[in-house]
């Protein structure tokens, strides 16, 4: 599937509404990442104003996911989700296309679809009965007597998301007018992705829902972790890797101290994955299942060898995945030091039931919310970010230095990478944060 609006978004009347230019001040952050010398402000977690500029220049004019096709089989299928702070309904219209409008009534500003997900014909506001279709025009106006001539309930729709586009089953939306292609956006971290999305054919499917959970912290802190930290495996997991270990014997050394690459990318992409011949899925069931023969030839040796299985990865700005246990999740933020983490399972659309639902129990006992591993990573962010507003603690300068000048073309994976343990991808991310946060956006072009 890939789809964008045929037409502008949904007319915004505004009248003799102008919004002052005081309400949109915008911060110069520059000085707080300093990505060539591997240091960064913490600042950057805590600062409220800095994080509604986040808002206006990183998630509105950024490629955003969604959901995943698998959510979506008939017309009036949705599911309501957030890009930032602004809650939207992904659809599936009357004519198959996945859509995506703003989830708030033009008349109050109500949330017009309360539901996780569902199937419906309309989204109807319960707040005045105001009611839109899933082309989201706006079809009952209850008293429209009431209202001028001038009215005119086509001006009054849903706004709507300008451009949807899919990539392997994974939906992602923008709400710039003109934006590259979502494709042109992954650049080569596409190769990677593929590793976990392309194993055959039929594609992917999600399993087990949505689970979804709060943590204290910043969301970059999760979103460059994911691009970028194997160095906090051995420390921050130490007790899961005992745990997952044979019965009164230690982690073998080849799973301690692992060597790898992380791809570093200019959009501000990363990935990070062990290397070996020898590289499997975790989980038994799926490893006995997996034509590890069949999966060279699709994708060659090199993504076999590597961001097959083990390894972390985020596409810029908050999605991250782990392919070894099919976890995709999204890191909504709440506020400059809170967010919400929305995770899935996906698994390949041929796996038997027993192999899906081996990767699905794999996913919750590791990386679910009360997984061994992600018990471990909510710990360390929400530490970092109890400490962050200290005075002097938030002007100490937090070190990024890991790797520094060892990012090359390997001639073996595509685009630039450092070695395994490394900051390499932490610091494109944030050099990428910085350009974004000091340029205008489109919205702001058209008031200037």
């Amino acid at each position: 599937m890939s789809s964008s609006s045929e037409s502008a978004p949904t007319a915004t009347p505004r009248g003799a509404l102008r919004r002052p230019a005081e309400l949109s001040r915008s911060v110069d952050v520059s000085g707080l990442v300093d990505a060539e010398g591997g240091l960064l402000d913490r600042a950057i977690f805590t600062d409220e104003q800095i994080y509604r500029q986040e808002m206006r220049r990183i998630f509105a004019p950024s490629w955003l996911f969604l959901a995943h096709t698998d959510q979506f089989h008939r017309p009036g299928d949705f599911f309501t989700t957030w890009m930032g702070e602004d809650p939207v309904i992904v659809t599936m219209d009357k004519g198959r296309k996945i859509r995506a409008y703003l989830n708030s009534c033009r008349h109050r500003g109500a949330r017009v679809c309360r539901a996780d997900f569902g199937t419906t014909r309309n989204f109807t506001c319960t707040y005045h009965g105001w009611s839109f279709d899933l082309e989201g025009d706006l079809v009952s106006v209850p008293n429209k007597e009431g209202y001028p001539e001038s009215f005119e309930t086509s001006q009054w729709g849903l706004v709507e998301v300008p451009h949807v586009e899919s990539y392997h089953g994974l939906i992602f939306g923008t709400w710039n007018p003109s934006p590259v292609s979502l494709r042109e956006s992954l650049g080569d971290m596409a190769w990677y992705m593929d590793a976990m999305l392309d194993h055959d054919e039929q594609g992917t499917v999600v399993v087990g829902g949505v689970h979804k959970w709060v943590l204290e912290g910043n969301w970059k802190l999760a979103a460059e972790q994911f691009a970028t930290d194997w160095y906090h495996v051995n420390m921050s997991h130490a007790s899961a890797l005992q745990v997952l270990a044979p019965a009164g014997k230690k982690p073998k050394q080849e799973i301690v101290h692992r060597s790898g690459r992380q791809y570093v990318d200019p959009n501000g992409h990363g990935a990070g994955f062990p290397v070996h011949p020898r590289n499997r899925f975790d989980a038994k069931t799926v490893h006995d299942w997996f034509d590890y023969d069949a999966l060279r030839e699709r994708l060659g040796e090199a993504r076999v060898e590597g961001p097959l299985t083990n390894g972390h990865a985020t596409v810029f700005p908050n999605f991250s995945y782990l392919p070894v246990n099919g976890s995709i999740r999204i890191w909504h933020p709440k506020g400059p030091d809170r967010m919400e983490v929305w995770a899935w399972t996906i698994v390949d659309k041929s796996m038997p039931e027993e192999v899906r639902e081996a990767q699905r129990l794999y996913n919750l006992r590791t990386f679910g919310p009360s997984g061994v591993f992600e018990q471990d990573d909510g710990e360390n962010w929400s530490e970092v970010q109890a400490i962050a507003g200290g005075f002097i603690t938030n002007s100490v300068a937090l070190n990024y230095q890991m790797g520094m000048g060892g990012e090359r073309e390997d001639g073996r994976h595509p685009g630039r990478t450092s070695e395994l343990y490394s900051d390499a991808a932490g610091r494109s991310f944030y050099a990428r944060w910085r350009e974004l946060m000091n340029t205008r956006a489109w919205h702001e072009e058209d008031r200037a």
